[in-house]
C-alpha cells in the first residue's frame, strides 16, 4: 500500500526519513542532492567493464560548490541525497526524479528501489544528461527527486536487506560494490 500524507509525517517523525516537514507531498516525499559526485575517471587502458566480473568503473569524488557542477551532454555522474533513510521491514521505497528536472533533460538511471531494512544511509543516484546541447547545473540542495513509501508484509529478519544488502551504512554517496 502506497502511504499518504499522515503516514508520511509519522515516517519523518519517527526518524525513518530525516526529511524536512516541509518537503513531505501527498504521497511521497522530496529528497535533495547532497554536496558529494563521483565522476568516471577517464581510462584508455582498459575501456571494458565485465559486469560478470564484479567490475565496476573507477570513479573520482568532486566536492561541489555552492555555485554547483554543470553536467556534460551526455554524461553520467553518480550523486546521492541529503536525507539518511532507516527503513523497517515493513516499509519498502522508490525514488523518481522530480518531474521538472526530468523534463530539462536529466536522467535517473533507474535503480531507485529501496528494500525494507535498509538503513543509516543516503540514496545513491545515477544520473545523466539526456540532452545534446546543453549542460545541466546540479546544485547542492536542490530538489531532485521525490520517494514513495509502500507499506508491505514484515520481512523475517535471514531474508532483510539488513542481512542481504550490499548498501547499508553508506552516508555518501557510493559506487558499484559490483553485481
Amino acid at each position: 500500500m502506497l502511504l499518504s500524507y499522515i503516514e508520511l509525517l509519522e515516517l519523518v517523525c519517527d526518524g525513518v526519513i530525516d526529511a524536512k516537514l516541509e518537503n513531505i507531498n501527498g504521497a511521497s516525499i522530496d529528497v535533495t542532492l547532497d554536496d558529494t559526485l563521483l565522476l568516471e575517471k577517464h581510462h584508455a587502458i582498459e575501456p571494458t567493464i565485465d559486469l560478470s566480473r564484479k567490475q565496476a568503473p573507477e570513479m573520482c569524488a568532486l566536492k561541489l560548490s555552492e555555485s554547483g557542477f554543470s553536467l556534460p551532454p551526455g554524461h553520467f555522474v553518480l550523486a546521492s541525497t541529503r536525507e539518511t533513510f532507516n527503513l523497517p521491514n515493513d516499509i519498502a521505497a522508490e525514488f523518481k526524479l522530480k518531474s521538472s528536472v526530468a523534463r530539462a533533460g536529466l536522467n535517473h538511471c533507474l535503480a531507485g528501489f529501496c528494500d525494507p531494512s535498509w538503513s543509516n544511509s543516503k540514496l545513491t543516484l545515477e544520473l545523466k544528461n539526456e540532452l545534446q546541447y546543453h549542460e545541466l547545473l546540479l546544485k547542492p540542495g536542490m530538489k531532485i527527486g521525490q520517494i514513495l513509501f509502500y507499506r508491505v508484509t514484515p520481512v523475517p529478519t535471514e531474508h532483510s536487506y539488513a542481512v542481504k544488502g550490499h548498501y547499508n551504512n553508506t552516508l555518501t554517496v557510493t559506487e558499484s560494490k559490483g553485481v
